[in-house]
């Protein structure tokens, strides 16, 4: 194994970890099936820190998935 393939591995792991906090740092929708479709939210917005937290949950999951795939199709041995 090369050092950037076990690099990659500890990035990805790390990744993995915290994506499961932020995850988990979502406040509980709770729409039941007014969710469906998004329109329980039709009339109010994310508030800023929640928006916030979606973009940074969305890039960990974006940088998490191109991590998987790199070491997943053998890019890197």
């Amino acid at each position: 194994m090369s050092p950037l393939y076990t690099v990659l591995m500890v990035v990805e792991a790390l990744l993995g970890v915290l994506m499961i906090g932020l995850i988990l740092l979502h406040a509980p929708k709770g729409d039941g099936m007014a969710g469906i479709g998004s329109s329980a939210t039709m009339f109010s917005g994310k508030r800023g820190a929640e928006a916030g937290l979606d973009r940074l949950t969305w890039i960990v999951f974006g940088l998490f998935m191109v991590t998987s795939s790199v070491l997943g199709f053998g890019f890197i041995k």
